[in-house]
């Protein structure tokens, strides 16, 4: 069989598999994400190098950039679906993005805060509006969601890695202003395959798609002074960052709090339950995220600083690292999902909970691994780099086991009415997360003003060694709650139609 009747045969078993769009969506999620990981992997560096910020603001920037943009999904879960549609406030994300990257490309301090912003204004609202046109594809029973998170998850890591690589490539050189002028083109292609698959995106049952034509007019309007005031928001909290940290913490904490009183209010205890073990799985989430968000904040900085880079004739620019993960999720996405359905049929009950567990054990070892790398260091304090290769493999197969998982998650465990609230929270919550992480990264700098790395591994050492350990023992005591918490999200009453889930045999 020749290349392209391989093809032929793959794209028609996924078309057989998948509801119509979904294919369409995989293929957006590429560009659209490609923008946001350039600056998911070259603020910090960019703000310490070209605009000469000091390592704890810089790191304070990084956390704040990321946390609002897994925050602000929950706000965007209000505006979508309500005020204006999925596919519409998507493409206003996508605009917001591309003047974003405009704007970061004059290297201005003075118009920083505000390309940062804009940007943001947009990347968080696409975060929701992207899952939500996914899952509305499937009906509540439907097993296929997880494959197609998975798929989708998968798309998603192409544009980082695509991003991740550009990215390394203009940061050995700094030219920062072509990167991102080269990241905002992804942004029209993007919004270039909407417009044209608009048709094909539209919103199912949602409260805006029963609006008449002039009162969808009206709340297109308020939708749009929203993301006005939201982006003025954004402008003064992005530069005042211990209120930042704050107000996102705080934020975080409300809507756990919401969502248990919530589970109080339901009336039917399988929906109460299932909230409950939402709340339980929330918080092993926060655990996970919190180490992995230390990638683009203190870990960007220790491999930058602290890492031999010069690997098999090559200087490997720290962005590239990352690309170490998002091969491993490229690959390994599909794969899973097929390993997931071929054990389920075979009666193995890969539960939620177990798969949590066994991505929090493999990011704590990923991370217990750094300190052994540091001990076994050069004379000069550089670590081998096959410490971090091997660190790297490990946490992204324990984010195969957590990310998408959580996503498809949503739809099992989650009332249809408060799907919206609960997909936004459990975004938030990695915003949280990368909250804690800027504060872990500075732990690991501990005030040291030089970057030699005789002076800084032991702070490093002591800090991925202690989060290691914690995110193992977290793991290992979810792993003993699993009966429990299976008791809570009723997977037992599933077991039959999950085994019978083969709609992932590619």
């Amino acid at each position: 069989m020749n290349q392209s009747n391989i093809v032929s045969v793959v794209v028609k078993k996924y078309n057989d598999i998948m509801p119509t769009g979904a294919g369409v969506l995989f293929l957006i999620q590429i560009f659209a994400t490609l923008a946001f990981s350039v600056l998911y992997s070259t603020l910090v560096l960019y703000t310490t190098t070209a605009l000469h910020l000091s390592d704890t603001v810089a790191t304070g920037i990084t956390a704040a950039f990321i946390a609002f943009h897994y925050a602000l999904p929950l706000f965007a879960g209000n505006v979508s679906g309500r005020y204006m549609s999925y596919r519409m406030l998507f493409s206003v994300g996508l605009v917001a993005q591309f003047l974003g990257c405009i704007a970061l490309s004059f290297q201005q301090m003075n118009i920083f805060y505000w390309a940062l912003a804009i940007f943001l204004a947009g990347s968080g609202f696409n975060l929701t509006c992207i899952n939500c046109m996914l899952t509305q594809l499937f009906k509540p029973e439907d097993k296929r969601r997880e494959a197609a998170f998975l798929w989708n998850y998968s798309g998603m890591n192409i544009g980082f890695f695509v991003g991740f690589s550009i990215g390394g490539y203009y940061q050995l050189s700094h030219g920062y202003s072509m990167l991102f002028l080269l990241s905002s083109i992804s942004n029209i292609i993007a919004l270039l395959i909407v417009l044209f698959k608009w048709r094909l995106l539209v919103d199912i049952k949602t409260l805006y798609s029963g609006l008449k034509t002039v009162e969808k007019y009206r709340a297109n309007l308020m939708g749009l002074g929203m993301i006005f005031l939201l982006f003025l928001a954004l402008r003064l909290l992005l530069e005042q960052i211990k209120m930042s940290d704050a107000f996102i913490m705080g934020a975080g904490i409300l809507m756990m709090v919401v969502i248990a009183v919530l589970a109080l209010r339901q009336k039917i205890k399988e929906n109460r339950d299932k909230m409950w073990a939402y709340l339980v799985l929330a918080s092993a989430s926060l655990v996970f995220w919190t180490l992995y968000q230390l990638a683009p904040m203190g870990l960007t900085l220790f491999v930058a600083r602290n890492v031999n880079l010069h690997y098999l004739g090559w200087v490997i620019a720290p962005q590239w690292v990352q690309n170490v993960n998002t091969i491993v999720i490229i690959v390994g996405g599909p794969i899973l999902s097929v390993v997931f359905a071929r054990l389920r049929e075979r009666g193995f009950r890969l539960t939620i909970p177990i798969q949590f567990s066994i991505a929090l054990i493999l990011i704590g070892a990923a991370l217990c691994l750094l300190p052994i790398g540091i001990h076994f260091a050069n004379t000069e304090g550089y670590t081998n780099f096959n410490w971090i290769l091997a660190s790297f493999i490990l946490q992204s197969i324990g984010e195969l086991f957590m990310a998408p998982i959580g996503y498809a998650m949503i739809g099992q465990l989650a009332p249809v009415n408060l799907q919206g609230i609960m997909m936004g929270t459990w975004l938030m919550i990695m915003g949280v997360a990368s909250t804690l992480s800027g504060y872990f990264s500075n732990l690991a700098l501990k005030g040291a003003q030089s970057w030699d790395p005789l002076m800084t591994n032991v702070g490093y050492s002591q800090t991925f060694k202690l989060l290691g350990l914690a995110a193992m023992i977290a793991g290992i005591g979810l792993f003993v709650c699993v009966p429990w918490v299976l008791r809570l999200t009723h997977e037992k009453k599933l077991a039959g139609d999950i085994q019978k889930m083969s709609s992932v045999g590619l």
